[in-house]
């Protein structure tokens, strides 16, 4: 009997401890009332079997007025089956209605309620209370005159202050490449029934980056110029102006529905019951914004290629002992908030005896309202050759700092790498020697190597050919062309050698080679693919006419450089031009087929005025 009883106490503690887990107990409410409005405040319990509760007290609602106790206004059950095991639950809504007695935001204290021998709390509420509509007592009474009146006026469309969109900007002067962002809202005073037809402006002069607001749109109460708007965010993007001076963001327009109810003059009690609602369309514009865009301080770091924000720097080797011929990695992360996207790759300079591979790049951002966050993973791989002791020199980033607005530098460490000597054929650091110790060899080398005979020879002279004019012209000929074709070599020898002349001679013939890709992707509307190759025939170009390093080249330094090479200002004008139009084309949205001609004919123009200017 005792052990029947102590598992039957075991087992209905167990039982408890289960429900108990089981129980939830929340409250739920609007966020946004206005002053004077009354609103409901529902406490939903729910538990694992049919349980009645009792006891529900309110917290210290000090800051509401409770027009009615909660009461019980909904009950019922609901089965749910995982894995073939059913489950059920039973929910009771308790109901109690509040009213906001002045503006601001306030907590809602947890609800207690006891259900068997346990008490439960629900969630604290944060509810935002608007100040009154100014314009309410005026809407009254305008109200009450109409329904003086014989009749109505019948549906009538929305006006521009009961419904309208407005495109905010959290900054209105920013840096080059320093984000902000642009907010369309939609505003309405009635019902909103279906939105469409939304057209957003270009963004030129930006790199955007478009928020991912999902699929269901709230509204929320807001107020706007005196009145309590329904708001509901229509669209969020993150901007990077990519030049300096006055930018106008253009005006975007949509297509709403509204729903408007036609109401009669009252006749009877049971007329005002039969209203109808009518949907009209009404389309939207949202004004323009002008954004000053103020140029970078002077001062820039020679590492620094535009970027603005954020940002830290590691960096790591995946070992500082290696063989030759085996494979190292250094690899590089940058993070912060900016344009994570465009950053320029850093530069690490291996030693000559390295065989260097293009780096691996890795790029994972995440858009928010408070800009663009993100990481960018650079690794860059190398194999050393030979056995020896190497540095692998440190790397620089730089960057604009919005916070102290001055210019900052990063930088990894320089790594020592130790590299031994590999299996044989894999890397020798030394030239075959002739091994002299070897006997067997010396033994041989008298009968390999026969000796020089002095005594005289007479050499037979026939008629038909020695000695005549065509004999000699055999041995002049070869000569003169030995001597042209030797000439010529070493003068293509001493041109190639000059790496610097070879490259500007081919520059044109390279960037003519990577236009016509180009023109290839314009013909076929592949747009990304037209941008890029435009991007790097133009880059590559400048690299080789110019002889500096793509990976450091940027548009001030070809500014400076263009300069003294006699260049006017128009030329270098149209470049930097084209450089802004192909960069910020790749992430704008789609551009039409005459933008990218007009790029096109521009890029082979200034190619060809400039083959003109710097001749080598």
């Amino acid at each position: 009997m005792k052990h029947l009883i102590f598992l039957f106490t075991i087992f209905c503690l167990g039982i408890g401890r289960i429900s108990a887990q089981e129980v939830t107990f929340r409250a739920s409410s609007e966020r946004t009332v206005v002053v004077n409005q009354q609103f409901r405040i529902a406490y939903t319990l729910s538990t694992p079997e049919q349980t009645k509760a009792k006891n529900l007290q309110l917290g210290d609602i000090k800051d509401f007025d409770v027009l009615y106790e909660p009461v019980l206004s909904q009950q019922g059950m609901s089965a749910t089956t995982i894995n073939g095991k059913m489950t059920s639950s039973f929910t009771s809504v308790y109901t109690c209605v509040v009213m906001a007695k002045t503006e601001g935001t306030f907590t809602i204290p947890p609800a207690a309620i006891t259900v068997g021998n346990s008490t439960y709390k629900s969630n604290e509420l944060t509810v935002k209370v608007l100040p009154a509509d100014q314009t309410a007592n005026a809407a009254a009474q305008n109200n009450n005159a109409s329904q003086a009146g014989q009749q109505q006026p019948a549906t009538n469309a929305p006006s521009n202050q009961d419904v309208f969109v407005v495109m905010h900007v959290s900054k209105n002067s920013v840096y080059e490449n320093e984000g902000l962002l642009v907010t369309f809202k939609l505003y309405s005073l009635v019902d909103i029934s279906a939105f469409s037809g939304a057209k957003f402006p270009e963004f030129e002069g930006f790199i955007s980056q478009e928020i991912d607001l999902g699929t269901n749109t709230q509204m929320n109460l807001e107020p706007y110029n005196g009145r309590n708007y329904r708001t509901a965010i229509i669209k969020q993007t993150v901007l990077y102006p990519q030049r300096s001076g006055k930018i106008t963001i253009g005006a975007g327009k949509f297509d709403v529905v509204a729903r408007i109810r036609s109401q009669q003059r009252v006749r009877s009690f049971f007329d005002d019951f039969f209203d109808t609602y009518s949907d009209v369309k009404k389309s939207l514009t949202s004004a323009p914004v002008t954004i000053n865009v103020k140029p970078l301080p002077a001062g820039k770091p020679a590492s620094f290629s535009g970027a603005v924000g954020e940002y830290t720097m590691t960096s790591s080797i995946s070992s500082d002992k290696v063989k030759s011929d085996d494979a190292i990695t250094v690899k590089v992360n940058i993070s912060g908030n900016g344009n994570i996207k465009l950053l320029k790759n850093p530069e690490i300079v291996f030693p000559n005896d390295f065989e260097v591979f293009d780096p691996v790049v890795d790029t994972k951002t995440n858009v928010t309202t408070s800009g663009v966050r993100g990481t960018k993973s650079i690794e860059y791989n190398a194999i050393p050759r030979y056995a020896g002791d190497f540095t692998i020199p440190k790397t620089e980033f730089s960057y604009f700092d919005l916070k102290s607005q001055t210019y900052k530098t990063l930088s990894t460490p320089a790594y020592p790498l130790h590299v031994e000597q590999g299996e044989a054929g894999s890397g020798n650091t030394t030239a075959p020697v002739l091994n002299a110790t070897d006997k067997e060899s010396i033994r041989f080398l008298g009968k390999d190597i026969r000796y020089i005979k002095t005594e005289n020879y007479n050499f037979h002279r026939g008629s038909f050919f020695f000695g005549t004019f065509n004999y000699y012209l055999f041995y002049i000929i070869p000569a003169l062309l030995f001597i042209v074709l030797f000439i010529i070599y070493r003068k293509q020898a001493a041109e190639n050698a000059n790496i610097a002349l070879v490259r500007t001679k081919k520059a044109n013939k390279v960037a003519s080679k990577r236009l016509k890709t180009a023109a290839k992707y314009l013909n076929e509307n592949k747009q990304e693919a037209f941008y890029d190759e435009t991007l790097k025939a133009v880059w590559g170009y400048l690299s080789d006419k110019l002889n500096i390093p793509v990976s450091t080249l940027t548009k001030d330094n070809v500014e400076a450089n263009l300069t003294q090479y006699g260049v006017d200002e128009n030329l270098i004008r149209d470049f930097r031009n084209i450089l802004d139009t192909a960069e910020f084309a790749r992430f704008a949205p789609a551009q039409t087929s005459g933008t990218m001609d007009e790029l096109y004919r521009s890029t082979v123009a200034a190619i060809d005025k400039m083959e003109s200017i710097i001749k080598k």
